[in-house]
């Protein structure tokens, strides 16, 4: 079960790129180039305020799975 945890540590880090390669690239940017006022609050929002808190979100997560800090041991 440890090492499942510690693979799934890896697989959380991974969409934790991925999370933010999409809400960059796929809705963060896009929205900002577009003129709109409303567009431009909401590619705002998405960079600056749900991307950062998502990605370290679950790159910590994943981190701590990947270290080892979930074992029942330590427990």
């Amino acid at each position: 079960m440890e090492g499942l945890k510690r693979i799934l540590g890896i697989v959380w880090i991974a969409l934790a790129l991925l999370t933010a390669y999409f809400c960059v690239f796929h809705f963060g940017l896009p929205k900002l180039s577009t003129g709109h006022q409303e567009d431009l609050v909401f590619g705002i929002i998405i960079l600056f305020i749900l991307t950062p808190i998502i990605s370290i979100g679950l790159a910590v997560f994943g981190y701590f799975a990947l270290t080892g800090e979930y074992d029942q041991k330590k427990m």
